[in-house]
């Protein structure tokens, strides 16, 4: 199935505070926090400046029920601009188009080493914000239709990621999983299921993720 392209601006969280909403549980009066995450700043592909897909993408008419997570594996760039962010998402697409021969980029969302956050396929960010449906990606054998793929800039091997990458990534795996109803146990790393050492020392790292979205979810 495929569907019209959305076009949108850079789409923006309201505010930066979590509301907060409490409800009285058991006879004692206990109190039950839930704490409602707001939408990160996250750039589409018209904000970037893609290419069109070079046919239709496909449309998921089901939630997805994981994240995974990668690492480009381009060379660590000192630039942690919004420009190089913007950059680095045309240098994905075009690998991906021009030498993968796939019809847009792999994944859904790229994360920069600044922290700044794109949409990757054409689609996906109209899926997250709906939180009903998702766009088939092309990130990881056998889970392009039921996970979101989120590419992290940069390889991370033998070094760890810049902090502004770490925190963004938090933040937006906490914002995927409220949107589509995914349990933060629920996320994953690309060589869980293919044979690669994507995506480095965030594998290793993916404990902690799962912890720190789960404390962000309250």
């Amino acid at each position: 199935m495929s569907v019209p392209l959305p076009r949108r601006a850079v789409l923006r969280g309201a505010v930066l505070l979590g509301a907060t909403t409490l409800t009285q549980a058991g006879a004692g009066g206990a109190r039950a926090a839930a704490t409602r995450v707001d939408q990160p700043t996250i750039a589409n592909c018209a904000t970037w400046g893609a290419r069109p897909p070079s046919s239709p993408v496909s449309v998921v008419q089901n939630r997805p029920n994981k994240i995974i997570i990668h690492h480009t594996a381009f060379p660590n760039t000192s630039d942690y601009s919004l420009a190089q962010a913007y950059r680095n998402s045309r240098d994905i697409q075009n690998l991906h188009m021009d030498s993968n021969g796939w019809l847009d980029s792999g994944q859904h969302f790229t994360n920069s080493r600044g922290g700044y956050l794109t949409e990757g396929r054409h689609g996906s960010l109209y899926g997250l914000l709906h939180g009903q449906s998702m766009v088939q990606g092309a990130h990881c054998v056998g889970q392009n239709s039921q996970a979101i793929g989120i590419e992290n800039d940069g390889i991370y091997l033998d070094v760890q990621p810049p902090q502004a990458l770490w925190d963004s990534l938090v933040w937006f795996c906490a914002f995927t999983c409220q949107q589509y109803g995914i349990a933060p146990t629920e996320i994953y790393g690309h060589r869980d299921f293919n044979s690669t050492q994507c995506p480095g020392l965030l594998h290793d790292r993916l404990p902690e993720l799962r912890r720190t979205v789960a404390a962000r979810l309250g």
